[in-house]
């Protein structure tokens, strides 16, 4: 509305400024135009970067069997392939040319009766190694853990002063 009533009252003073004698009149209408808004800038955020987590495994200690300076008598296992020795303290099996033990809860392969003895993982022992029932071992699987480590005895034992 005030658009049309200024309009209005500019048009009659123009016109009234033409008839009047070498008299100019004129009427400017300023509307500020706003600067533009500021542009900002912001930089990218850095990239994440995610690394795995570190895992710290403890280390793995093999205890190797004991050296067995003479060839040890061997039996063999009732209804297997497989020999054992029963006059030694060590859990010491015969299969196949070779030479296995049990030992603090692993498996260790040798070509001779008193080593070197070499870490085998137990999916690389013979099938009728690993079958020989628990009563031909001298020290049972399970049962190396409850050792005590100084001195290769169950703790039982150890109390009774019996090893």
């Amino acid at each position: 509305m005030r658009i049309l009533a200024l309009t209005a009252i500019i048009c009659l003073a123009v016109a009234g400024a033409a008839g009047a004698d070498g008299v100019k009149i004129g009427v400017g209408v300023n509307i500020g135009v706003p600067a533009p808004p500021p542009v900002i800038v912001t930089a990218p955020p850095p990239p994440v970067v995610v690394t795995p987590p570190v895992v710290v495994t403890p280390p793995v200690v093999v205890v190797r069997p004991p050296v067995v300076t003479s060839p040890p008598q061997l039996v063999v296992v009732p209804g297997s392939p497989v020999f054992y020795a029963p006059g030694i303290e060590m859990n010491l099996f015969s299969y196949g040319g070779r030479y296995y033990s049990f030992h603090h809860g692993g498996w260790f392969v040798a070509t001779k009766h008193g080593g070197p003895w070499v870490a085998v993982a137990p999916k690389r022992v013979p099938q009728p190694v690993l079958a020989v029932p628990v009563a031909y071992y001298k020290v049972p699987p399970g049962h190396a853990k409850k050792m005590d480590p100084g001195r290769g005895c169950p703790p039982g034992l150890a109390k009774q002063g019996r090893c």
